[in-house]
């Protein structure tokens, strides 16, 4: 397998939240260059050193950095996609600008060129029961038992081969009914919305914090054929934004949102605004170690976990809003 060096810039202070959020998306394995490990090994270096090499010096002036190696592949693509909505999420929460740049630079490749390489191994994907997900340049054999997706990511996360996703939409074509109105928090390319509309859904809400990604949606139902009255797609962070709160609405029989868990918690004091009684969460993008936080905090909101899914280390997981009266129905 090739690997591509993407540089992450940040600052001192920002080196701790850029690590703590590649960790959540699976990357435990990165380096770190801050000037300030550099001065504190001047001050304190043991020893006699008689020579220190320019290349060292020049840590002096550097740019705080975090250094990550994504395969050449579909999974890549994934990777970069999650790296660079965990950096607008971040750099959204940031109002006194001290995490730096946030910005994610290829070392000895054009972004552009790197991300047609990956298409080579984007090919049709069967998923669940019921889903078959296909790029537009990909031709699948006819299969009458599956609903095809035509999805193209561009450079918005989703496109199936990851584990979040692929146990999101197992059990959302699970729980999604005809007529059900379902909203997408953290869309990326729309997949999940696209997928429950061509399930029988009649209308999907599809929201990113992204603009590429929330354009990369609604590109993506047009596609697969949607109708504009049947989705629609929006910019912007609902744990910061109560307008946008306001214009998603309220009365959803399903909401899902594969994200990270720290996204999970800030979001789960909102989930319950969104989702009718009886409703279902789907949530997913769990690494196991952060599981039971991530349910503690949306359990204290009015869900009660209804099924967890699993696949290598990543976990999804259905909710079911409780009534008012503290009973559950079947939906």
């Amino acid at each position: 397998m090739n690997w591509t060096e993407l540089k992450i810039f940040t600052s001192s202070q920002g080196v701790e939240a850029v690590t703590g959020r590649l960790m959540d998306i699976g990357i435990s394995g990165f380096v770190i260059q801050d000037k300030n490990d550099f001065e504190d090994f001047l001050l304190h270096k043991d020893g006699n050193w008689d020579y220190i090499d320019d290349d060292l010096y020049e840590l002096r002036t550097a740019e705080t950095s975090v250094t990550v190696y994504i395969p050449d592949d579909a999974e890549g693509l994934e990777m970069l996609s999650m790296i660079k909505t965990e950096l607008s999420s971040l750099k959204a929460a940031d109002e006194n600008k001290e995490l730096g740049r946030l910005v994610c630079e290829f070392s000895s490749i054009r972004e552009e060129d790197w991300a047609n390489n990956w298409k080579k191994y984007f090919k049709p994907l069967k998923i669940g029961d019921k889903l078959l997900i296909k790029p537009s340049w990909e031709i699948a054999e006819p299969d009458e038992e599956r609903t095809v997706v035509e999805i193209d990511p561009a450079a918005s996360f989703g496109t199936g081969q990851h584990n979040t996703t692929q146990l999101c939409l197992e059990l959302l074509e699970k729980n999604i009914a005809s007529g059900d109105r379902l909203l997408d928090l953290g869309c990326g390319s729309g997949i999940l919305s696209v997928s429950a509309v061509k399930l029988g859904a009649a209308y999907a809400a599809a929201v990113d914090i992204e603009n590429d990604a929330a354009a990369a949606a609604k590109e993506n139902a047009r596609k697969n054929g949607i109708a504009e009255s049947r989705y629609t797609s929006m910019c912007g962070d609902i744990t910061s934004d109560s307008r946008l709160r306001e214009k998603i609405g309220t009365g959803y029989d399903v909401v899902c949102a594969n994200i990270v868990a720290d996204v999970l918690i800030a979001m789960s004091q909102y989930f319950d605004g969104f989702v009718r009684e009886n409703g279902m969460l789907i949530v997913s993008g769990i690494i196991e170690k952060r599981l039971n936080e991530v349910i503690d905090a949306i359990a204290k909101h009015g869900f009660t976990l209804i099924e967890k899914r699993q696949k290598d280390d990543w976990i999804a997981c259905s909710f079911i809003k409780r009534t008012t009266s503290g009973q559950q129905k079947e939906r």
